[in-house]
C-alpha cells in the first residue's frame, strides 16, 4: 500500500533574503575608462569584463560592421606586436586564464577568469590586444572563412530565422534589424579593415572594465592604471543610437517549405531598467510563461501538447527593453498553438492574477537573481551590464525591493500596456502549405517566401 504524502508537513517557504549590495569601488582612469571592483575573498578567482560599446552607427551601415565586428571579435586573439596568438594563449593559461572575445549589436565584450596572482600579467595581455592587434592576413582570411560556415549553419535554424525575421520587423531602420552579417561582406573583410575599424572604434573612454574576485580594491585599481596607462584615444566609444520599436499589426508567416514545426516568436516594447514599471513588467512576463509553472507553459504545453517549451521574458539591449514570447510547435497545430497563446496575453490583460500566481513568479524572479550573482562569473556579468547601461551598483538591491512592492493591480496595469495581443508584433516561420489556411483564420496575414522556396 502506497503511503499518502501529507503536504500539511511541508513547511512553507521563507521570505526572501535581501539581495546584498556588493562593496564596489568605483573609478574613472585617466583614459575616460570607468573602471569597478568588487572584493569577494573566500575563492581564490577574479573575474574580468571589459564592455566596450561597439553599435553601428545608422541601418545603412549596420551590415557592413556587424560583419566587421563579427571577425574582429575572432581575429582580435591572433597576434600583438610582441605576440603571437600561441603566445598569447600560453601566457594566459600559465595564470588559469583563457580570454574570449564576443560582439553583439551593442557591445565588444572581453571576458576572463584568473588566478589572484596574474592579475598585472593578465591586464598586460589585454593592454596588448587593445593597443597593437595585428589582424595577420592569413588568420583573419581563415576566421572569416570559418565565421561564413557558422553563418551558413545558422541560417539554417529556424529558431535563428524566426527571431531575426521578428527583428527586423520592429526594428525597420535601426541597427538592431541586422541580427546577421551576410556572408557576402564577412568574406570581404581583411586585416587593414579592422585594424582601422580597431583603431577607431575600440575607445577607452565610454568602456568599463569591471573585477570580481580575491583582490584587493586599491592594487587592483593601481594595477589596471599602470596595465592600461597606454590605451588612449581621442573621442568616445560609440553606444547604440535611440531606438523606437515598431509595430506591425499584420501575422507574418516565414514559408520554409516542408518544415515539421512552425516557430512562432510575438515581441513588443517592455519598461527599460530606470523605468518604474519594469518590477511589475517582469513578473507580468514570469507568471504568463518565464518558468514551468506559467500559464502558457500550463496550457500549450501540459493540457494541450503542442510545444515543448513555450517561453516568455523582458530582455534588455542598450538601446530599447523587449517583451518576447517563442513557442516551437508542430506544423499541425500551428494555428491552434497561436490562438491559445493569444488567448493567453488577453487573459492576462483582462483580468487579474491571483496572488498566489503572483508571489509565486515574484520567489523565482528573486531566487533567480541570486543564484545568478551567487558566483563571481554571475555577478562580474550582471555588473558588467549595469553598469555600462550606466547604472549604479546598488541597482540590484533596488530592484529586489520593487519586486517585493508589486501589487496584482500593477500587474494586470502592465499587462494591459505590453501583454495585450494588439501591442504586438508577431511572425512565425513555418510550411506555408498547411499552415497558411490555420493561420488565416485569425486574422490577416502575410507571406513571405524566400528566394528559391
Amino acid at each position: 500500500m502506497t503511503a499518502t504524502l501529507d503536504h500539511s508537513l511541508i513547511p512553507p517557504l521563507g521570505d526572501p533574503r535581501p539581495q546584498p549590495v556588493p562593496a564596489a569601488s568605483e573609478t574613472t582612469l585617466d583614459n575616460g575608462l570607468r573602471l569597478v571592483v568588487v572584493p569577494r575573498p573566500g575563492v581564490p578567482l577574479i573575474e574580468l569584463r571589459l564592455r566596450v560599446p561597439f553599435a553601428a552607427t545608422s541601418a545603412r551601415s549596420a551590415g557592413a560592421h556587424t560583419a566587421r565586428a563579427s571577425v574582429l571579435s575572432g581575429a582580435v586573439l591572433l597576434g600583438t606586436a610582441s605576440h603571437d596568438q600561441t603566445g598569447i594563449a600560453e601566457l594566459l593559461q600559465s595564470h588559469g586564464a583563457e580570454m574570449s572575445v564576443s560582439a553583439d549589436s551593442d557591445r565588444l565584450l572581453f571576458a576572463t577568469a584568473l588566478l589572484p596572482g596574474g592579475l598585472r600579467p593578465v591586464l598586460g595581455v589585454l593592454a596588448e590586444l587593445l593597443t597593437s592587434a595585428t589582424y595577420p592576413a592569413d588568420g583573419v582570411e581563415g576566421e572569416r572563412d570559418r565565421l561564413a560556415e557558422r553563418i551558413t549553419i545558422a541560417r539554417s535554424q529556424p529558431a535563428v530565422l524566426a527571431r531575426a525575421a521578428l527583428s527586423a520587423r520592429r526594428y525597420a531602420g535601426h541597427p538592431y534589424s541586422v541580427t546577421l552579417p551576410d556572408e557576402a561582406l564577412v568574406s570581404g573583410v581583411t586585416g587593414s579593415a579592422l585594424r582601422r575599424l580597431h583603431r577607431e572604434r575600440v575607445l577607452p573612454a565610454g568602456s568599463t572594465l569591471v573585477l570580481v574576485g580575491d583582490l584587493d580594491p586599491t592594487a587592483a585599481t593601481d594595477a589596471v592604471a599602470d596595465a592600461l596607462a597606454g590605451w588612449t584615444a581621442p573621442g568616445t566609444a560609440t553606444e547604440s543610437t535611440p531606438a523606437t520599436a515598431l509595430h506591425a499589426p499584420v501575422l507574418e508567416l516565414v514559408d520554409r517549405p516542408g518544415a515539421v514545426q512552425s516557430n512562432i516568436r510575438l515581441g513588443g516594447p517592455a519598461p527599460r531598467r530606470t523605468d518604474p514599471d519594469l518590477a511589475a513588467a517582469r513578473l507580468a512576463a514570469m507568471v504568463f510563461g518565464g518558468y514551468f509553472s506559467s500559464r502558457l507553459v500550463e496550457n500549450i504545453r501540459e493540457r494541450r501538447g503542442y510545444s515543448y517549451s513555450p517561453r516568455s521574458a523582458v530582455e534588455h539591449q542598450a538601446a530599447d527593453a523587449s517583451f518576447l514570447v517563442e513557442a516551437d510547435v508542430a506544423t499541425e497545430v500551428t494555428g491552434p498553438a497561436l490562438m491559445e497563446t493569444l488567448y493567453e496575453l488577453g487573459r492576462m490583460a483582462l483580468t487579474p492574477v491571483t496572488e498566489a500566481e503572483l508571489d509565486a513568479a515574484r520567489r523565482y524572479v528573486v531566487g533567480s537573481m541570486a543564484l545568478s550573482t551567487a558566483t563571481h562569473a554571475g555577478l562580474a556579468s550582471t555588473l558588467s551590464a549595469l553598469v555600462g547601461a550606466g547604472l549604479p551598483v546598488g541597482w540590484l538591491a533596488e530592484h529586489q525591493r520593487a519586486l517585493e512592492a508589486v501589487t496584482v493591480e500593477q500587474v494586470q496595469e502592465v499587462s494591459r500596456r505590453y501583454l495585450a495581443p494588439g501591442a504586438l508584433t508577431a511572425v512565425v516561420v513555418g510550411d506555408a502549405g498547411p499552415v497558411e489556411a490555420q493561420l488565416a483564420a485569425l486574422g490577416p496575414l502575410t507571406v513571405r517566401r524566400e528566394p528559391g522556396a
